[in-house]
């Protein structure tokens, strides 16, 4: 089976007693600011947006929904998705990804890029937000090729169809009308989306087998490759701008995939494993996604459902899942979900069902939903941020480099 991303556990039998390793390691590898800045900035930025957008904050200082949607994207999303990837292409190529002062950097640019959309500067958020996911591609690239490891290249072209996304939104904003702002945010969304179902059928069904005895989570080559063809031409119906109907049998067709790909990997016997059941819970909103895009497409629902089924639902909980299993293997901890992981997975989780669920089933309930939803969104990564800020500011457990 591939492997998507190598997970180091800890040799077994190691003394308790063994003193840890001193010193500062933010900078050692992708995944350490990146997820640290990803979950600071969803706890505060989500605060200030709820309250702004229900009238709870007078100041109306931050920009309208476009930009929320901007933020939750090429924000918060596209910090994860950079520094797994960071990690994951060390794994994958044998080579160095950017660490150091050219990791310092990056991060700069990303940190960069969400003050200036704040400011009048139009010109320098757009060159801001569409040069980092560029630039990460780029890095990105580098250490593949070094590597020889072609088979992963398209991660990076990815990454440039996230940055293209970007630049329709700012295009916009500057007054040149390409396409309008909200397709360059769906665009990355259906980048983002694949990006979920690739890396799922890669780890979900490895993580499941190796870490609850007994199960047998398996592959179907048909249902993989109908899975993931039928996001992209999801994506390909998008870009295009084709008819409703279209999107509307594209996604429901995606949505019978994936839900028949996630019962292959046996999500109903995971549950006394929190490190494996958060990943199946949080697939599980990938078919819900398509099935309300589908709705969505003949106009039966708005697509705030789809969409938001989507972001608070896959999005926060595989991120959610993922950062605190990979920031575990990669800085020689047991891989085995604490109390405060828990939490997290059952804040960020029970944020999506709010967001989603109770206003889909009572309407006049929205404006109390949401709120409850970013409390819950915040808690859950203001949670992760504060748990993990020692562990991803210090040197490995065990010594060895990342």
């Amino acid at each position: 089976m591939t492997v998507f991303l190598k997970i180091e556990e800890p040799p077994r039998g190691a003394p308790a007693s063994a003193p840890r390793p001193q010193g500062f390691a933010l900078w050692a590898l992708g995944f350490r600011p990146f997820y640290l800045l990803a979950s600071g900035f969803a706890a505060l930025s989500i605060v200030l947006w709820t309250l702004q957008a229900t009238g709870l904050l007078p100041l109306q200082f931050l920009p309208g929904p476009l930009w929320h949607a901007h933020e939750m994207v090429f924000g918060f999303t596209l910090a994860v998705v950079v520094g797994f990837l960071f990690t994951a292409g060390r794994n994958w190529s044998g080579q160095d990804t950017p660490t150091g002062g050219a990791l310092m950097a990056l991060a700069g640019l990303w940190l960069a890029a969400r003050v200036l959309v704040l400011t009048p500067w139009a010109w320098a958020a757009a060159v801001a937000n569409v040069a980092f996911p560029l630039l990460a591609a780029w890095a990105l690239f580098q250490s593949l090729k070094r590597g020889n490891n072609r088979r992963n290249y398209f991660f990076a072209g990815l990454l440039v169809v996230m940055g293209l996304g970007a630049a329709l939104v700012h295009a916009e904003h500057l007054g040149f009308k390409l396409l309008p702002g909200w397709a360059g945010i769906q665009i990355a969304l259906d980048v983002v989306l694949f990006m979920m179902a690739v890396m799922g059928g890669r780890v979900i069904p490895m993580f499941t087998n190796n870490g609850v005895p007994g199960v047998q989570a398996t592959r179907h080559p048909r249902i993989e490759q109908g899975a993931l063809g039928a996001v992209l031409a999801l994506l390909v119906a998008d870009a295009l701008a084709l008819p409703g109907v279209v999107v509307a049998l594209v996604a429901a067709v995606a949505a019978l995939l994936h839900g028949a790909r996630l019962a292959l990997w046996q999500p109903w016997r995971t549950r006394r494993a929190p490190l494996v059941w958060v990943l199946h819970a949080a697939y599980l909103w990938i078919p819900l996604h398509l099935l309300l895009r589908a709705a969505a497409a003949l106009e039966l629902l708005p697509s705030t459902f789809a969409t938001h089924a989507l972001t608070v639902g896959a999005i926060g909980g595989l991120t959610i899942g993922m950062m605190t299993r990979t920031a575990r293997g990669h800085t020689g901890r047991p891989l085995r979900a604490d109390r405060f992981d828990v939490a997290c997975y059952v804040l960020v989780l029970a944020a999506g069902l709010l967001r989603v669920g109770l206003p889909l089933l009572w309407p006049a309930s929205y404006v109390h939903a949401l709120g409850c939803s970013a409390l819950l969104w915040a808690a859950g990564f203001g949670l992760y941020a504060l748990r993990y800020w020692p562990v991803l500011s210090r040197p490995r457990l065990d010594g060895k480099a990342g």
